[in-house]
C-alpha cells in the first residue's frame, strides 16, 4: 500500500508541475500550446482522482479541476478554430475573434477556479499523508482496481450500441477509460492490444465532434457562412472515419 500511495502522490505532483508550467507559459504567451497542455494536465489529474473518490481532499480537488476545465473549454475551442479560419482565408472573421481569445486567456488566468485549484494542490499531499497515518487509506488500491474494472465494463456495454445518437456519450466514455488506463497502467484490466483502437476511436470521434461544433457555429455566426459547405463535406468524411474507428474497436473487443 505504501508503494501505491507514494506513486499516486508522485503522479499528482507531476500533474501539478505540468499545470504550473502551462500556466506560466500562458501568462508569458510563449506558444500556442500552453492552454492545450493546461487542459491535458487537468484531464490527467482528474483521471488520477476519479478512482480515489472518498479520500480526504479529493472531492474539493476534483471539483476545482472540473471548474477550470469548464471555464477553459470554450477558450480552447476558439483556439482550435482560429487556425482553421486562417487556412480558409477568413481574415475578417479571424480578426474579430483574436481579441476574444486574448480576453479568454486573461479570464482563465485570473479566475477563482484556477486559484482554488492551485491552493488545493498545495495542501493535498499533507492531507493524503495524514489519512495514510490514520489508516484511512487501507484497501484503497483494491478499490481503485475495482472502479477501473467497472469503468471498462461500462464501456464494453455501451459499445454494444454504436448508433449515431449514442456517439456523444460514447466519445466521453472512451476518453475517460483511455485516460484512466494511462493514469493507472498497472491496475487496469484492459488488454494492451486494445489501446491503439481505443485511441483511434477517441481521435476520430474528436475530429467529428470539432466539425459538428463548427457547423453549429455557422448557424449562430453569419461571418462563417463562406466555409459552411467545406466544413459540411469534411464533417461527413469525419463521420465516416469515426464510424469505421468504432467498428474496429468493436471487432477488437470481440477478440477479448
Amino acid at each position: 500500500m505504501t508503494g501505491f500511495i507514494d506513486e499516486l502522490l508522485a503522479e499528482v505532483i507531476g500533474q501539478q508541475v505540468a499545470l504550473m508550467s502551462a500556466v506560466a507559459r500562458l501568462e508569458a504567451r510563449t506558444d500556442g500550446e500552453a492552454l492545450h497542455d493546461l487542459r491535458i494536465a487537468l484531464r490527467r489529474l482528474r483521471s488520477l482522482l476519479q478512482p480515489i473518490r472518498g479520500v480526504p481532499g479529493v472531492e474539493e480537488l476534483e471539483h476545482a479541476a472540473a471548474e477550470v476545465g469548464r471555464l477553459s473549454g470554450p477558450i480552447r475551442d476558439l483556439e482550435v478554430l482560429l487556425p482553421a479560419l486562417a487556412a480558409e482565408g477568413l481574415q475578417d472573421a479571424l480578426a474579430v475573434r483574436r481579441p476574444v481569445l486574448e480576453s479568454g486567456y486573461v479570464a482563465v488566468l485570473a479566475s477563482q477556479p484556477l486559484h482554488r485549484l492551485q491552493l488545493c494542490l498545495d495542501v493535498w499531499p499533507a492531507l493524503l499523508r495524514t489519512a495514510q497515518r490514520h489508516a484511512v487509506l487501507d484497501g484503497l488500491h483494491g478499490r481503485v482496481r475495482k472502479r477501473l474494472r467497472r469503468q471498462w465494463k461500462t464501456l464494453r456495454a455501451e459499445l454494444a450500441d454504436t448508433t449515431y445518437e449514442h456517439w456523444h456519450p460514447l466519445r466521453l466514455r472512451i476518453k475517460r477509460v483511455r485516460y484512466g488506463l494511462e493514469a493507472y497502467p498497472h491496475d487496469c484490466s484492459i488488454p494492451g492490444s486494445l489501446l491503439a483502437p481505443l485511441k483511434a476511436a477517441q481521435s476520430a470521434l474528436g475530429d467529428w465532434h470539432d466539425l459538428e461544433q463548427w457547423l453549429l457555429r455557422c448557424q449562430r455566426e453569419p461571418d462563417l457562412a463562406p466555409v459552411r459547405e467545406v466544413w459540411t463535406a469534411r464533417f461527413e468524411l469525419a463521420r465516416e472515419r469515426a464510424g469505421r474507428a468504432l467498428s474496429t474497436l468493436q471487432q477488437a473487443l470481440a477478440e477479448h
